[in-house]
């Protein structure tokens, strides 16, 4: 299967001297789904920066759907951007800008034709659910539905890749599960998933791979060995892996990093 993403020897270390990655080399299939797992701090925030080339690396190149992204220059980003979908904790909608113009927003940034728009929007509005509040404001929708209009907006321009960044962490446990399930329906579909969690609870859920970041290095990945993947056992405050292959290394995870302004 064709590679989407890949990383090749890639560390991240900034100027105050943290080192967020670490000889990182990987890479993630079209078309597949990936939880992201990690203590606080551990290099999941980098991970995703360095994807969408809001950092570069100190070391290593990146790849992401056929784009140089190591040593990409700014000019180009907005291309790269083009193809990618970001779904974050905090929402980021307009709140000035009904349900309908949030998402369309995300077309009409791009120059798509208003005819195209019109079009769209019903379609991806149905499909997260949210037809019946396109005229609803954001301060008129619950947490989970604020949530589905941010995964609207992000699938609007039917991306290759999505990007979720703790997609759940200010929603109830019921749209948590919910919200995840639109992004496998999603992803049946042949779109690239990337989600960062600590929902342990959902990464158990969904049967879906599962790569661990520790201190910058990926420590665990269930690509590794598909059919008899890590019985990785998550805990609130550390993960412990229970393959061999790994045992020694959680025994040193981090029970209380704080995040890195950075990561």
């Amino acid at each position: 299967m064709d590679k989407i993403i890949e990383f090749k020897n890639v560390s991240k270390t900034y100027p105050s001297g943290t080192h967020a990655l670490n000889n990182v080399s990987l890479s993630i299939d079209k078309g597949e789904f990936v939880f992201i797992v990690g203590a606080s701090g551990a290099g999941k925030s980098t991970f995703l920066k360095l994807i969408m080339h809001e950092e570069s690396p100190s070391r290593g190149t990146i790849n992401v759907n056929g784009m140089r992204v190591s040593t990409m220059k700014r000019r180009k980003v907005p291309y790269l951007r083009r193809n990618m979908g970001i779904v974050f904790q905090d929402f980021r909608l307009i709140n000035k800008m009904t349900v309908y113009d949030n998402v369309a927003f995300a077309m009409r940034a791009i120059g798509t034709r208003p005819s195209v728009v019109k079009k769209r929007i019903p379609y991806i509005l149905d499909l997260v659910g949210l037809t019946h509040k396109a005229k609803s404001y954001p301060s008129e929708l619950s947490g989970g539905e604020q949530q589905r209009v941010s995964l609207a907006r992000a699938l609007v321009n039917n991306p290759e890749i999505i990007i979720a960044d703790e997609p759940t962490g200010n929603i109830d446990p019921e749209m948590s599960f919910e919200i995840i399930e639109l992004l496998s329906q999603i992803n049946a579909q042949g779109t690239t998933i990337i989600v960062v969690t600590h929902e342990h609870d959902l990464v158990r859920h969904f049967n879906k791979r599962v790569m661990v970041i520790d201190k910058g290095k990926v420590v665990s990945d269930t690509k590794e060995n598909i059919d008899e993947s890590a019985d990785i056992d998550y805990t609130d405050e550390e993960f412990s892996f229970q393959n061999e292959e790994t045992a020694n290394q959680s025994s040193d995870l981090p029970q209380t990093d704080k995040e890195v302004d950075h990561q």
